[in-house]
């Protein structure tokens, strides 16, 4: 061929050149939820469990409950304690009630009145041991007499001044505190307990799938409820490594679907660091790199309730 003809044919073959490395490259994906698994951290039966798959539920409802009487009983029980305890203070905290105070007092006069009467008659028998008409036995037992009625006078005295002192309730005050506390702690875990038993919706959106049925034992943390909430959807492709320098955070995509009316917008917020092999859900005649890495974006909130999972899609980077 000649060198005229050469340059007759060059710009045919840039052309062909051209459709073999085409600019705009497009990757194929799908849509992947973001699901959220609900369960309670305690185990019982199930109670109640009134959503049904594929349905639509709005945050703060209720998802299911697991039986609580067991807890329920437990709270009761703690809360008649706390109420003890409570008025177990009260009481040592208020003064002294007048009739309790006349008790004392009353106790305080019959301890001197046997003080006055065993002194006397320590007096008069030593008199009388003194000129030998009374032994030294006799003498004795009046002695102890008088020191019992002795002690018995000085601990009136020291109880009267305590019930009329509240400061010497102080240590007595203090427990019944730590008592207080103590059983508040404890009502407070239970009813923990029991308000745990009870799993609400965290966010709106739709149950995907229920794993068991009323009256079934539930395992402390195992899931009950799968829920999608509304706008937790990605779009997820792969892209070969000679693409990966091209792409960064907050990058925006387009992503085109069958039946989509118009593209989606969608930001990436990830870019996976390891490559992996293309995987089969997405492999074609048009993708054939062995590895790959993997890319995530967030499509925009008026688009993310309309997509469902697994969805393919095919996306086009700006």
């Amino acid at each position: 061929m000649s060198y005229s003809n050469l340059l007759l044919l060059a710009p045919f073959l840039s052309l062909l050149t051209a459709c073999d490395h085409p600019t705009d490259q497009s990757y194929q994906g799908y849509i992947e939820g973001e699901y959220v698994y609900l369960a309670a951290p305690l185990s019982g039966y199930l109670g109640t469990l009134n959503i049904a798959r594929g349905s639509h539920v709005d945050a703060n409802a209720l998802a299911f409950n697991i039986s609580a009487e067991q807890e329920q009983q437990g709270l009761n029980e703690m809360e008649s304690r706390a109420i003890a305890a409570l008025e177990h203070l009260h009481n040592l905290s208020e003064s002294r009630r007048p009739q309790e105070i006349a008790v004392m007092e009353a106790q305080l006069h019959s301890a001197g009145a046997s003080f006055r009467l065993s002194d006397t008659q320590l007096k008069q028998q030593e008199a009388l041991a003194a000129k030998g008409f009374v032994s030294s036995a006799r003498l004795d037992e009046v002695r102890a007499t008088y020191a019992r009625d002795a002690a018995q006078l000085d601990s009136a005295r020291q109880q009267l001044a305590i019930y009329r002192n509240s400061i010497g309730r102080w240590p007595e005050l203090r427990g019944a505190e730590a008592e207080m506390r103590a059983t508040q702690a404890q009502v407070a875990q239970k009813r923990w307990q029991v308000d745990k038993k009870k799993v609400l919706i965290p966010a709106p959106g739709e149950i995907s799938e229920t794993y068991y049925r009323i009256g079934e034992w539930v395992p402390a943390g195992q899931p009950v409820v799968s829920l999608l909430p509304d706008g937790k959807r990605l779009v997820r492709f792969y892209v070969p490594e000679t693409r990966l320098a091209s792409l960064h955070m907050g990058q925006a995509i387009h992503a085109s679907c069958d039946g989509c009316v118009a593209p989606i917008t969608a930001t990436i917020n990830f870019i996976s660091s390891q490559a992996e092999y293309t995987p089969p859900v997405i492999y074609s005649q048009g993708s054939r790199e062995k590895l790959v890495f993997r890319v995530e974006a967030v499509p925009a909130a008026k688009d993310a309730t309309h997509l469902r999972p697994g969805l393919p899609v095919e996306v086009k980077l700006n």
